[in-house]
């Protein structure tokens, strides 16, 4: 048995594997020339391209590309404003949020504007939030909680109470663990009271993930209220966070 340990104790015997290198970055030029390729193909690969690259010559291009007939270019063209922003992207986005039938770019649109923190995005999020399918209701409730706005608090909190779906309510769980700290609620507020029986009530929802998230957003806020009855629930269950 000692002789085991020894082993580990000669650090020269130990062979350390060396990291590969990341691939290196595709050429600027050719990916510009590529935006406008009549092969959808080749457009696509060079939408994705500028999920990486940044360069404000794409920009254009990528604004126009944003009604291509191929929802993968769409798609790729909507992750590429989200590195390459600039402030007219955010109409035509908000626009093309509110009318594409895809739902893989009406994601991607969301996570786009979520990264910009636009107060235009504010009500099309909150309408995603509300009516969209799931995959781009989860990344609204997060872009919401980017976008940090008081307005979103009330919505988030609908969501948290109704969502269906697990990993959306625990979203909303976190998004409100970045607005409320940077917005207090006044007590007398009905909508002090809406947060702290949505909160309380989520605390025991069925799913743990969403039950972890609302116990972060409960320190992070900070409220002496809702933090004493996390204490009390967390005693009453003898609960231990590790």
């Amino acid at each position: 048995m000692d002789d085991q340990f020894n082993d580990f104790d000669d650090f020269d015997a130990l062979e350390v594997a060396e990291l590969p290198e990341p691939p290196p970055l595709p050429d600027v030029e050719e990916v510009l020339r590529l935006l406008n390729s009549d092969q959808v193909m080749e457009r696509t690969q060079a939408a994705r391209a500028f999920c990486e690259l940044q360069d404000p010559r794409a920009i254009p291009r990528l604004l126009e590309l944003l009604a291509d007939d191929c929802p993968l270019v769409r798609v790729g063209v909507c992750y590429a404003l989200g590195r390459n922003f600039c402030d007219g992207a955010i109409a035509p986005l908000i626009q093309l949020l509110e009318q594409d039938w895809n739902g893989y770019v009406r994601k991607g649109i969301v996570w786009t504007l979520g990264n910009c923190r636009d107060r235009r995005a504010l009500a099309p999020l909150i309408s995603s939030l509300r009516y969209d399918i799931s995959a781009v209701r989860l990344w609204a409730a997060s872009a919401l909680g980017q976008l940090g706005a008081f307005e979103a608090i009330a919505p988030l909190i609908e969501a948290l109470q109704q969502d269906p779906v697990a990993a959306v309510r625990s979203n909303c769980a976190w998004s409100l663990g970045r607005i409320l700290p940077q917005n207090p609620l006044d007590h007398h507020l009905p909508l002090y009271r809406q947060a702290v029986q949505s909160l309380t009530h989520a605390l025991n929802d069925e799913d743990l993930g969403v039950q972890t998230d609302v116990r972060d957003t409960i320190r992070r806020w900070g409220d002496h209220h809702m933090t004493h009855i996390l204490e009390q629930m967390e005693l009453q269950q003898g609960y231990c966070d590790l």
